[in-house]
């Protein structure tokens, strides 16, 4: 611990990563790598929601059961995950007889690798390394954060060489970490998918955060991110399988709002945007705690704009509405009026539709939309994973299921599909 630590970037990509523990570590630390493009290798018995949903999408490879030394097999590096410190010491025994380098979450001194304290602006990416202290490295990092983000809106991009870094330090040179409000919540929305698209307000009140309670389609790296001594709730619903329920959540954000601690309640998109956001804040209420409503920017409209859709385009489009399609049509729970929708000239706009989709379609052009209406569909919009199919009502649920697509996606419907492209 005494000899300061070599710094280096790892490029991963092709390269296998071995993480060990299926939690709340896990989450947090796996969207890194495969921003990476790592193979990673996930070993655990259990998964959180969040992993779940990586495994499903084939992002990472799940072996659900406890570590054997042949997991190591190939692997360039090693992340141990898990709180039980004798599992650890077998793992890290292993990868150091094979001479990998590992990196372990529950003692930092019996590591041979530390994770440091990240921010990202655009290519460039700043690791800071506290000397084993991670609020020092937190503190520095959220500084120089800072800095980016000001050099970024003063229209200076990167930063250039030279530029001197604000130190913020308290007695005996120790960071001061970010004073915030303490037992309140925050309900923040995290954009769709890009983690740049948070907003600052948004940002700073995650880096003052001593609780967050995330969803599934929060992006991965603002997880990273955290400071180590952060309480991560994983509170993803993963559509139409295992879940927590909102009662759940709300308890979860009252219990620690009261217990003094500042809460972040981390959502993708909007949080009012089919969000439910609005019972969040009613629970909240109700309890006596305090919150502040943090918009976001919502898939609805973003995504559609990351795939070259404009919702609204002058002489082609007036209106846009916007709709969940997580119930079918036909169904008595249904809440939307179709055959109202299908008469519209406008652009229509589904979120959680893709199982529906064909159910959807059909309650459409069997309600006069016209069949060959450019229809987009837009999954993982505005990340990395990324993907844009083009089709027309008539055909896209049938289009859609040839190329394999799936949620998160976003379902357009009207002539802007079109609007810049032909």
């Amino acid at each position: 611990m005494s000899a300061n630590p070599y710094p280096l970037g790892l490029r991963l990509a092709g390269r296998r990563v071995v993480v060990v523990g299926g939690g709340a570590v896990a989450t947090r630390r796996v969207p890194a790598l495969l921003d990476a493009d790592a193979e990673v290798l996930l070993v655990a018995p259990e998964v959180t929601p969040a992993l779940q949903a990586h495994v499903d999408a084939g992002r990472l490879h799940w072996r659900p059961r406890r570590f054997v030394p042949e997991d190591l097999d190939g692997a360039w590096l090693v992340q141990v995950a898990v709180d039980d410190p004798h599992a650890a010491a077998a793992v890290s025994a292993v990868a150091a007889e094979r001479r990998i380098f590992c990196v372990r979450a529950d003692d930092r001194a019996a590591a041979t690798a530390w994770t440091p304290a990240v921010t990202r602006h655009g290519p460039v990416t700043v690791a800071v390394l506290g000397g084993g202290d991670p609020r020092r490295a937190m503190g520095v990092r959220d500084a120089v954060r800072e800095l980016l983000t000001a050099q970024a809106v003063a229209g200076v991009d990167p930063v250039p060489a030279g530029v001197g870094l604000p130190t913020p330090v308290g007695a005996g040179g120790a960071v001061t970490p970010p004073a915030g409000p303490v037992g309140r919540v925050a309900l923040v929305g995290a954009g769709p998918g890009d983690p740049e698209l948070i907003t600052v307000k948004g940002w700073r009140l995650l880096t003052e955060a001593e609780v967050v309670v995330a969803d599934r389609l929060v992006p991965g790296l603002l997880l990273d991110e955290l400071r180590p001594d952060v309480e991560l709730v994983d509170a993803a619903k993963i559509p139409y399988g295992p879940s927590r329920t909102q009662e759940e959540i709300n308890r979860i954000l009252v219990d620690r709002a009261l217990a003094g601690k500042v809460v972040v309640r981390l959502k993708g998109g909007d949080p009012y945007v089919f969000g439910r956001g609005g019972e969040e804040l009613l629970a909240c209420a109700a309890a006596g705690v305090p919150v502040t409503v943090v918009p976001g920017v919502t898939s609805a409209i973003a995504v559609p704009a990351a795939a070259g859709v404009p919702v609204t385009h002058r002489a082609v489009a007036h209106e846009f509405t916007v709709v969940s399609g997580h119930v079918a049509p036909d169904s008595p729970a249904s809440l939307v009026r179709w055959e109202a929708l299908a008469g519209l000239r406008g652009t229509l706009v589904v979120l959680m539709g893709l199982k529906n989709l064909a159910a959807i379609t059909a309650t459409l052009t069997r309600h006069g939309r016209d069949a060959a209406t450019p229809v987009a569909v837009v999954q993982e919009g505005t990340t990395g994973a990324q993907r844009s199919l083009r089709s027309t009502l008539g055909a896209v649920a049938a289009d859609v299921a040839g190329a394999g697509l799936r949620p998160p996606a976003i379902v357009v419907i009207g002539e802007v599909v079109d609007a810049l492209t032909g």
